[in-house]
């Protein structure tokens, strides 16, 4: 518990920061009209696939297998969002196109 306390003590700042970020970015998220969505999304996408290198290089420079696994984590992870990102973006573009008509 003394260590839990005093990773806190050391790092209170920065988890300051992080705690309004995602309380910032809540907020954000939650006024921002349907029709940007999609752009957003696609944006999203691209700050992901930099996730995705950044934990690339991580593990690249894992000296234990810790370091290896939460990295591989993250790629998995990060790879998951890219792709159902670009899934929703390729369906919801999909309701913007004119249907083919048979003749």
């Amino acid at each position: 518990m003394n260590e839990v306390l005093a990773f806190f003590m050391e790092y209170r700042e920065a988890i300051f920061i992080i705690i309004l970020s995602i309380f910032l970015g809540i907020e954000v998220i939650s006024h921002v009209p349907s029709v940007l969505h999609t752009p957003l999304m696609s944006g999203a996408n691209a700050i992901h696939g930099v996730v995705i290198i950044g934990a690339i290089i991580v593990m690249g420079h894992a000296h234990n297998l810790l370091s290896m696994i939460l990295g591989f984590i993250a790629v998995v992870l990060g790879t998951l969002n890219v792709v159902g990102g670009f899934v929703v973006t390729d369906r919801m573009l999909e309701m913007f196109k004119k249907k083919k008509t048979k003749k």
